[in-house]
């Protein structure tokens, strides 16, 4: 392999030296560099799982692929939520099981609210047009949909436990046993990955073992100085510590894998960037969600009494929820239409800067305030437009039970 074929993984293992050192030296300075260089090291190292990820799917069998890689894939933003529900569990009274809740509904409205529309609107600028899917991400969009519909009992029955856990799993078992009895696809990875597929197969192997094995020390490592530095920056600051939890935290974890689905889109495969990423909503929207009591139970050891969440924690659910069937209606043809990418990117950045103009538009209304308001209404708005679409593309909705084909 030549330097310059090297020069990504280099700079990516030299963006992670500074946690790993914060790590092994525990110097006393500020929280904001510690969330700094914590939150570069998992971004070098979540670079280096992309890689790594894309290259092993080419020497292990479909069925182990599909289901480990997918979660390994995703591993930083793991790292980070199981962590905050990990704290909760010892502490249950602590603020840190609303951390958790606000990790977790951050990241899945990230990824629709600015990667979905963002791929459209790339491709679109490209090529006038927005993104079809392939008829086999129909399991995609049906077993989302799935989850949606049960997520949304959650906030209604106000309570996350167990029970709610296993049926999130169960969800996400039956997708991968659908998808990894399908024929596997022959896709050549592009960029830095290309350069390890290029190796012997034993060393391809080999390297990618060290990938992963490194890769995830590293984010094992600065998960806990990140969450902690993250908190103590916005009490620092004054920010309010949730927020920052809820996006910023998101941020970190996700960007490699939006930029690899971004330069897809670039490139004009708008159909595979915009199908990695709904795969990554639907295994954050199962593995992760219906992760978070079996963490608490094993920290809090018990399954009793659940993970201690209050009104605001439940309509941040009842809102990702409201998004995502919002998203799974516009979804439903296995088309993404650009007019379709603006609401669903008008609708998150509305809900997103909510906190700047919600006192000023009940104050012009005579209404108390209310900071949960505009969660509420924009809830209500995602679920009447997702009903109402799901209605007009009813056969779209109908065709979605081929999805249970392998």
């Amino acid at each position: 392999m030549s330097l310059r074929a090297l020069r990504p993984f280099i700079l990516a293992i030299l963006l992670t030296i500074p946690g790993l050192a914060l790590r092994v030296m525990h110097p006393d300075i500020s929280p904001l560099i510690t969330a700094l260089l914590a939150g570069v090291a998992i971004l070098g190292a979540s670079f280096l799982l992309t890689w790594a990820c894309e290259v092993a799917q080419l020497d292990i069998p479909q069925a182990i692929a599909v289901a480990v890689v997918a979660f390994i894939a995703v591993l930083p933003e793991y790292a980070v939520d199981m962590y905050f529900t990990w704290m909760a569990g010892q502490d249950p009274a602590s603020a840190y099981s609303h951390y958790a809740i606000a990790n977790m509904t951050g990241a899945n409205r990230l990824l629709i609210g600015v990667g979905w529309s963002a791929i459209v609107l790339i491709f679109a600028a490209r090529y006038h047009k927005g993104v079809v899917l392939p008829d086999d991400k129909r399991t995609d969009v049906l077993f989302l949909g799935m989850a949606t519909v049960y997520a949304l009992f959650i906030p209604l029955k106000g309570s996350l436990t167990w029970v709610d856990g296993v049926v999130l799993l169960c969800i996400y078992i039956w997708y991968i046993w659908i998808v990894a009895h399908r024929p596997c696809a022959d896709e050549e990875p592009e960029g830095p990955a290309a350069a390890l597929a290029r190796l012997s197969r034993r060393t391809r192997l080999a390297t990618i073992i060290g990938l992963f094995v490194f890769a995830a020390c590293v984010i094992l490592c600065n998960a806990e100085p990140f969450s902690e530095s993250l908190v103590a920056s916005g009490k620092l600051l004054g920010v309010n510590e949730f927020l920052l939890v809820q996006w910023l935290a998101p941020i970190a974890s996700e960007a490699p894998e939006f930029i690899v689905a971004l330069m897809f889109a670039f490139r004009g495969n708008a159909a595979l960037a915009l199908g990695s990423l709904l795969s990554s909503k639907l295994n954050q929207w199962t593995l992760l969600v219906g992760m978070i009591p079996g963490v608490y139970a094993a920290s809090s050891g018990g399954f009793y009494p659940p993970i201690n969440l209050d009104s605001h924690q439940f309509q941040e659910i009842l809102l990702t929820a409201g998004q995502s069937l919002f998203a799974v209606a516009l979804l439903a043809d296995l088309r993404l239409r650009v007019r379709e990418a603006i609401a669903l990117l008008t609708l998150f950045a509305g809900q997103l800067l909510s906190p700047l103009y919600d006192a000023q538009l009940e104050a012009l209304l005579g209404l108390a305030h209310d900071p949960l308001r505009l969660h509420n209404v924009y809830a209500g708005l995602y679920l009447v437009l997702a009903v109402a679409i799901l209605i007009w593309h009813r056969r779209g909705v109908w065709a979605l039970r081929l999805g249970f084909r392998a």
